[in-house]
């Protein structure tokens, strides 16, 4: 494992680009930063608030899920998330020009009556529209119960699809996109729903509504993000454990890929064959790469 750049404020979302390049969010900064391959980091935006999620949308441009803010605890070496901000400014969406930096808020909380607590995840499919969870916020003997969205670019739709979900953090789709899959954090689940049109998904394939268990470990861990491999694989970063837990379709544990931050937050690819991971070790602020077995799944409008 190659550490690529260090000195980072929380970095989650990372886009691998064409150029080689990383485009990430610093959510403890407040800012999208392009870390080249030689470490260097550029400024892309500064939205401000709590960018977390991140795609490359069909028009080229970046989406981004802000959660509104964290407070944090920095101990033993390691920055952690630690409730909601005492300057918390709102859930939104924003799309961001990557050439000029320019910021608009697509949807904030309240439009279309959906609430919007901490979006946190983001995927597009083929359709060009977008999946995105809410992870919501933890207050003093409070948690918000959210659920997970589907939109459109162009600010004509924002729907809650499932409601509720247990703070769902990641979220991704299978190759062919017929199953969108979402990590529960303090539940560490991995759940699967069946997509039967862009934006719908099966309200009677799960046992109590829409959600498939697919997987669960034992031991006190908790799920972040996810990433998807070309063959199906979903890789889910795995905190508390320090590593990646690849887990099939079919919800059998593959194999662990262990890291060295408690804090190992997100997955993806990039290079010529797909195979060059790039791994966010957010409490101590790194980014790593590493050569994966397997290739990841090239995301729709991302080069």
């Amino acid at each position: 494992m190659e550490i690529v750049a260090t000195g980072l404020r929380f970095p989650e979302g990372p886009v691998a680009m064409a150029d080689g390049s990383v485009i990430l969010v610093e959510i403890a900064a407040g800012r999208i930063t392009r870390v080249l391959p030689d470490g260097t980091k550029q400024t892309v935006a500064e939205p401000g608030g709590g960018p977390n999620g991140l795609a490359i949308g069909p028009d080229g441009k970046l989406y981004c899920c802000n959660n509104g803010g964290f407070n944090y605890i920095d101990a033993n070496g390691y920055l952690a998330p630690h409730g909601q901000a005492d300057d918390y400014s709102g859930g939104r969406i924003e799309r961001i020009d990557i050439d000029t930096g320019a910021v608009k808020i697509l949807y904030k909380d309240g439009d279309f009556g959906c609430v919007l607590r901490g979006p946190n995840d983001i995927v597009f499919d083929d359709a060009g529209g977008f999946w995105f969870t809410d992870h919501g916020k933890t207050r003093p003997r409070e948690r918000d119960v959210v659920g997970i969205f589907y939109a459109k670019t162009d600010g004509s739709h924002l729907e809650e699809v499932i409601f509720p979900s247990e703070n769902p953090n990641g979220v991704g789709l299978s190759p062919d996109g017929k199953r969108l899959y979402a990590a529960e954090t303090y539940t560490c689940r991995l759940m699967a729903f069946n997509v039967i049109a862009p934006g719908k998904v099966d309200g009677t394939s799960g046992p109590g509504g829409p959600g498939i268990p697919l997987y669960r470990p034992a031991g006190y861990k908790f799920f972040d993000s996810l990433g998807i491999e070309e063959n199906g694989n979903i890789c889910v970063a795995t905190i508390g454990e320090c590593g990646i837990s690849v887990i099939s379709p079919a919800g059998e544990l593959v194999e662990f890929v262990p890291t060295d931050d408690i804090f190992t937050t997100n997955i993806c690819w990039g290079g010529a064959d797909m195979m060059d991971a790039y791994i966010c070790l957010s409490g101590s602020g790194r980014l790593a790469k590493m050569r994966w077995p397997r290739p990841g799944l090239k995301l729709n409008y991302n080069g």
